[in-house]
């Protein structure tokens, strides 16, 4: 009796795809993304003369640099380096390799795309506009709504306006904007001091800091809270309210801040981390002072601060392409 046929490389390809798509039910589109990894596993093989099972680390890891090189994306190259980790993790399974070249190497690191912040003109104007009530009653769906915005449209400006204001004015999170309440107690994530021109906060790690806010803040907060005052009892914390006189919620927040964005004649979509974003970037460009803004923004590592360098550098690079005789391109 003969010895069985030692299988082909495609074979072998073929069998671990049967494997994957059988036995670990991949998905077709992820079955689709390994198979066309495995062809230029083969590829790269067939250009160094050697067979799938002879590949050694040093051969993945130069590869890996070709595809780069070819243009691409880390992701990409990830997809691609995970379909080979388990082809040879189901070789040595199979007893046809000893190790796994493809253990241990990693896909280049993505680019992390830059945060999102408003131009200071955009955000002056989110932090200026005013609804008029009369075209929130004119958006209302039904008579009720408008009955009950004609009364809601004051108060609900004076939030709105209040809140604007501490979020770009003092770089908060959402989650600390939020959580903040009037006055300081035991349970309190938050409060603020008009007096001392401050908000403490409860920021990531449940690290407490105090940040200052600016004179238009302290104005717009003024104004809500004698609006608030006649509108819930005096022990009632949250400074920040809905319509229902509870404590404003992260999804209804966000709504009505892309609202408000429409309001001021902002085109783009507006979140309420656009506002931390550009805080940090407009007082960047003004001050270059990195550790302050690391310091004002609570993060731990300066690193996390540095991303804003690279918002400010774009500024740059716009005002001199716009100003420098020797900058504009035919």
């Amino acid at each position: 009796m003969s010895a069985a046929r030692p299988l082909s490389e495609p074979d072998l390809i073929h069998r671990h795809l049967e494997h994957l798509r059988v036995q670990r039910r991949l998905a077709e589109r992820t079955l689709a993304m390994y198979a066309e990894a495995f062809a230029r596993l083969q590829r790269a093989c067939e250009a160094q003369r050697i067979g799938l099972t002879q590949v050694q680390a040093h051969h993945v890891r130069g590869w890996v640099g070709q595809l780069h090189g070819q243009g691409l994306g880390p992701r990409s190259i990830a997809i691609a380096l995970s379909a080979w980790r388990g082809l040879y993790r189901w070789l040595a399974q199979e007893h046809l390799v000893a190790t796994n070249p493809a253990e241990g190497i990693r896909a280049p690191k993505a680019p992390k795309p830059l945060p999102k912040a408003l131009t200071v003109d955009q955000a002056v104007a989110l932090a200026e506009a005013q609804p008029k009530p009369e075209v929130m009653v004119a958006r209302a769906a039904t008579a009720a709504a408008a009955r009950r915005m004609e009364t809601e449209g004051p108060w609900l400006s004076a939030r709105d306006h209040a809140m604007v204001e501490l979020m770009y004015g003092s770089g908060l999170r959402s989650a600390e904007l939020l959580g903040l309440d009037v006055h300081p107690g035991p349970g309190a994530h938050g409060w603020i001091d008009l007096q001392a021109g401050e908000a403490h906060v409860l920021g990531k790690g449940s690290k407490r800091r105090i940040v200052p806010m600016g004179a238009a803040a302290r104005r717009a907060l003024q104004a809500w809270l004698q609006v608030r005052a006649s509108l819930v009892a005096p022990q009632d914390s949250a400074l920040f309210l809905s319509r229902l006189g509870r404590r404003i919620t992260a999804a209804q927040w966000r709504k009505r801040l892309q609202q408000l964005a429409l309001d001021a004649g902002l085109t783009q979509h507006v979140h309420p981390h656009m506002l931390r974003h550009s805080f940090a970037s407009h007082l960047l460009q003004s001050s270059g002072d990195l550790r302050a803004v690391q310091e004002l923004l609570g993060h731990a590592h300066i690193g996390t601060t540095q991303v804003y360098t690279r918002l400010d550098h774009q500024h740059l690079a716009r005002v001199y392409d716009a100003a420098h005789p020797r900058a504009k391109r035919k």
